[in-house]
């Protein structure tokens, strides 16, 4: 058990984090695209690059377990508002699936703002 104490969180960020840098790096080949659906929840065009830059990096402080704290508290904040901008539908099935895997995932960055990026990491705070 000791093992799994040490390890996972490391484990909990690299899937978190895989997550946000692939998703972040993937609306690199539609800005456009993604800057009209960025525009749809409400939010102003001019978040779609900060939105982004803050995803890839969000991403990857979680890997290699950079202000894991902060990072997390933040991507906790962005997972519920993306969750409620952009999923939060009750008449449909899926979007509310979609709406609570952010809380999920919410969840999990709470959980690391909380204990801390683990010993595998960076920073370990």
């Amino acid at each position: 058990m000791e093992q799994a104490t040490k390890y996972a969180p490391f484990v909990a960020r690299v899937l978190i984090g895989a997550l946000f840098v692939i998703a972040g790096l993937g609306k690199l080949g539609d800005v456009a695209g993604f800057t009209g659906f960025l525009t749809s929840g409400g939010l102003p065009a001019f978040l779609a690059w900060p939105s982004i830059i803050f995803e890839v990096a969000l991403g990857v402080a979680m890997i290699v377990g950079y202000q894991v704290r902060i990072m997390a508290f933040l991507g906790a904040g962005f997972s519920i508002l993306a969750g409620l901008l952009y999923h939060f539908n009750p008449a449909d099935q899926m979007q509310m699936t979609m709406f609570l895997k952010n809380l999920a995932i919410a969840g999990g960055f709470l959980m690391l703002a909380t204990y801390g990026a683990g010993a595998v990491a960076l920073d370990k705070r």
